[in-house]
């Protein structure tokens, strides 16, 4: 294990994270907040703290195997969401503990949106900006976006991506250069965010608020500058703005980089994945429509429309965001939702949860082991489109589920020996480990009510969501430190 070329590469990112710390004391001097001296003191320990790292092992370079590339990942992820929560500790409003820096950082970076947070629209537009600015980050992986720098540092990459990339499709590569591959997934992904904002802007939203939610759509992070999230503007065309936008996030970027390449919309249409993802959007907002009506919770059909487009879209693409107390709703919808949101948006995303292409896969092995039982002898391939996936994608599939269900619940047990009851505890772990957000229960608003154990927990949860468990679960076994 090359351990001092991964302490330089750590030196490097954290030190490239420091400059992360200069947007939002400029926003603090623009609005003359208070704010911004936290964030100059965390950008200058960052700084140092990073040169330490690497300095001494500047000359350590090497091609990195696939070993390095997984612990490279997770120290990625731990270590910069740990730095990020520097500042957070160092301010003085929201004055938070460090579990409760340590959570809001985590949640940030990892795109979950649960927060601590309390009387959010009181707090200083640094740490406003700040928040929305980690879940830009995280929205994509920092590793990929850094990938496109790491190899001028003397990096591999191709070990990095792999090990960053969700899905069964992780081998694949859209360019012969994995440079190439990360620069048009980040011209992609800005583009889209300035698209989001100049559409937000124009559908009625302030500057500041324009920008800082588009950081937190295209990221499906679901962080707001206000407390009553996008429910604040009242407005049905930011609320179309935000669920095109979190579709489009929703979509596999590699889809999008297909489609653009081929300037074709064609591309969408003839993707399995893309399609059962929109089938599962419509679905979704049909059942809670009707249901709204049904029971009479909504008189106004425009209305009933209106909230369960959005909050079907914004939770099963494990964004958060929302523009009513969705928890509210007749107790089958929420819950319905919540279990939507295991299914999360598309491999190759920003969303979490399981990802639309395994869900799939997980359907069609079924529906062959049936086929089995009627016809032991046959020879029976499983497809994706036209394409046949040899047994072993399958496999893996089956092992991440087992992972996933048995990573779920012992984090619910978990957190009921801490104290917290069934329902708050399976949906504060749901929104976690799927990097949701908001629960249900004690936690539908937020976790400041929570133990610092449970938030300890919930942090590993959102860790174990974002990298797709696998990738934290391989450290685990002996034989990854062997030489």
């Amino acid at each position: 294990m090359q351990y001092f070329n991964i302490i330089r590469i750590l030196g490097l990112l954290v030190t490239i994270l420091s400059v992360t710390m200069l947007p939002p004391a400029l926003v603090s001097l623009i609005y003359r907040d208070g704010g911004g001296v936290a964030f100059l003191m965390a950008f200058v320990l960052c700084l140092i703290t990073g040169f330490i790292f690497w300095y001494p092992n500047r000359d350590q370079k090497g091609e990195l195997r696939a070993r390095e590339g997984f612990l490279i990942v997770v120290l990625f992820w731990t270590v910069l969401a740990s730095f990020s929560a520097v500042p957070l500790m160092l301010l003085d409003n929201p004055s938070l503990t460090t579990t409760d820096a340590f959570f809001e950082s985590f949640s940030g970076l990892t795109t979950t949106g649960a927060t601590i947070l309390t009387h959010i629209d009181g707090l200083p537009h640094a740490v406003l900006f700040y928040r929305q600015q980690l879940q830009w980050l995280g929205g994509m992986g920092i590793i990929v976006l850094a990938v496109a720098v790491l190899p001028m540092l003397g990096v591999g990459g191709m070990q990095l991506y792999r090990a960053e990339t969700p899905g069964p499709v992780k081998d694949s590569k859209m360019t012969p250069r994995i440079a190439d591959t990360a620069k048009h997934l980040w011209y992609i992904y800005l583009s889209l965010t300035v698209a989001c904002a100049v559409a937000y802007w124009l559908a009625g939203m302030g500057p500041f608020d324009a920008i800082a939610h588009s950081f937190s759509t295209i990221a499906i992070g679901g962080f707001s500058t206000h407390d009553a999230s996008i429910g604040y503007f009242n407005n049905p065309m930011i609320n179309l703005v935000c669920v095109f936008f979190l579709i489009v996030a929703g979509v596999n970027f590699a889809l999008h980089y297909a489609a653009i390449q081929n300037r074709s919309l064609r591309t969408y249409i003839f993707d399995p994945e893309f399609k059962i993802f929109i089938s599962i959007q419509v679905i979704l907002t049909l059942i809670c429509f009707i249901v709204l009506i049904a029971s009479g919770y909504q008189q106004s059909y425009e209305t009933a429309f209106d909230e369960a487009l959005f909050q079907a879209v914004s939770i099963s693409t494990t964004a958060g965001f929302a523009t009513t107390n969705f928890s509210e709703w007749p107790i089958i919808l929420p819950l319905m939702l919540i279990f939507a949101s295991f299914i999360g948006g598309c491999a190759g995303s920003t969303g979490g949860g399981m990802k639309v292409v395994r869900v799939i896969l997980l359907y069609l092995q079924g529906i062959r082991e049936l086929s089995r039982l009627i016809h032991p002898k046959a020879i029976i391939n499983i497809k994706l489109g036209r394409k046949a996936l040899p047994d072993r994608v399958v496999d893996a599939i089956w092992g991440f589920f087992s992972a996933y269900a048995a990573i779920f619940i012992i984090c619910m047990l978990l957190l009921i020996t801490s104290g917290i009851d069934e329902f708050t505890a399976f949906t504060a772990v749901a929104a976690c480990l799927n990097n949701l957000g908001p629960g249900l229960g004690e936690v539908a608003a937020n976790f400041a009510s929570i133990n610092d154990f449970a938030k300890w927990v919930l942090i590993i949860a959102m860790l174990f969501g974002r990298l797709e468990i696998f990738t934290l679960l391989v450290l685990f076994l002996p034989s990854f430190w062997r030489d």
